[in-house]
């Protein structure tokens, strides 16, 4: 059993679910599709239009976010955790509408491993070494330079000689961290800059992780949940 067939176990039918984006989205959107097309009667909510596309491809009918809403739970990975479930999402690049369906849920499950499992367990956030913020085109010069203010260096994250276009239409600037002892106090600095849409930053979201390790699955949820 894997961490996707595990987060299985938390669907019932009649649910709306978010459908994360990612590698471990990905591989939970292909069991959620099978589970469909056994029966299981459920709606989703997808974070990008690669997700959506998955979905529609595997059979799992989808609804817009306002359809959508209060949302059941959503399922996704994260690129780093760490032990009061405070995460970093957005290498992927869906930072924002990931955190958008995660807020419009009950409950978010978070996927972790088998890839890179001692990466993304770490004690304190900031242990890769990046923080991607998506940043509105037309403010990038403001952005960068307040980021620069904040002790922080930048880099426009690039596709090729352009820069990436978020499914939102803005760009993303890669931010370089080391330990970020208050998550919650940067997310405050770098919403508060205007031209910043969301950052990686998702303190107090998470309710369950869903940890692989080989064959061995463990199942943490968040005191209170």
């Amino acid at each position: 059993m894997t961490n996707a067939d595990k987060a299985l176990e938390f669907i019932a039918d009649g649910m709306t679910v978010g459908l994360g984006s990612g590698s471990a989205s990905e591989h939970f959107i292909a069991a959620l599709g099978e589970r469909v097309r056994a029966g299981l009667r459920i709606r989703g909510v997808p974070t990008s239009n690669h997700s959506a596309d998955l979905a529609e491809k595997a059979g799992i009918p989808l609804v817009s976010l306002e359809e959508g809403l209060p949302l059941d739970l959503t399922v996704d990975g994260a690129d780093e955790v760490d032990p009061n479930f405070n995460l970093i999402k957005g290498y992927g690049r869906a930072l924002v509408r990931e955190k958008v369906v995660a807020a419009s849920s009950k409950m978010l499950v978070i996927l972790v491993g088998p890839e890179h499992i001692e990466e993304k367990l770490v004690k304190v956030l900031g242990g890769r070494g990046r923080l991607p913020v998506e940043v509105i085109p037309f403010a990038l010069p403001l952005c960068k330079r307040r980021i620069q203010e904040l002790g922080l260096a930048s880099q426009l994250f690039m596709q090729g000689d352009k820069p990436f276009v978020t499914d939102n239409g803005n760009y993303i600037l890669d931010c370089v961290v080391r330990e970020i002892k208050d998550p919650a106090g940067l997310e405050n600095d770098l919403k508060s800059i205007p031209g910043v849409v969301g950052t990686g930053l998702f303190v107090g979201m998470a309710d369950a992780i869903v940890i692989q390790r080989g064959d061995k699955l463990d199942v943490r949820r968040r005191t209170g949940t």
